[in-house]
């Protein structure tokens, strides 16, 4: 089986989910499945007034490549677009979308998830949330 399509996108400005659906590759597919991570407006109670994101930019567009190219092997799924924000995100604002083409929308559920899982647990993103409280660094997406 050949790799399907991969489009990886790290993005310093507002991420637009609609725009990066448009490139998905989805000749053959039956279904699209997508997650749009947004910023919460509050935290465990408290306002959160912006996230920021740093990450080692090189490394990260490598890690969701490698990720992408791995669920289309894994899922048998056809096709991935995969964008994370760097920089100030505010509340409401998407911080990472995933959008997957499949043949089936089992796979495509189960491999969207899967990716999202994979994200957080290996890219090269640290957050510092900026709330009413002040500010605290959290690894990965949180």
């Amino acid at each position: 089986m050949s790799i399907g399509q991969v489009i990886v996108r790290v993005e310093s400005k507002k991420l637009e989910p609609d725009n990066l659906r448009s490139l998905l590759n989805i000749d053959e597919c039956g279904s699209v499945v997508s997650f749009v991570g947004l910023t919460r407006g509050t935290d465990d109670g408290v306002s959160v007034k912006r996230l920021e994101f740093d990450a080692w930019e090189e490394k990260l567009s490598d890690v969701l490549r490698e990720i992408s190219k791995l669920s289309i092997r894994k899922f048998k799924i056809h096709s991935v677009v995969i964008a994370h924000r760097v920089g100030i995100v505010n509340p409401s604002e998407p911080i990472v979308c995933i959008h997957v083409g499949s043949k089936h929308r089992d796979a495509g559920f189960e491999a969207c998830s899967w990716l999202i899982t994979e994200l957080k647990s290996q890219a090269p993103l640290w957050k510092k949330e900026v709330t009413a409280n002040g500010e605290i660094w959290k690894k990965g997406l949180g």
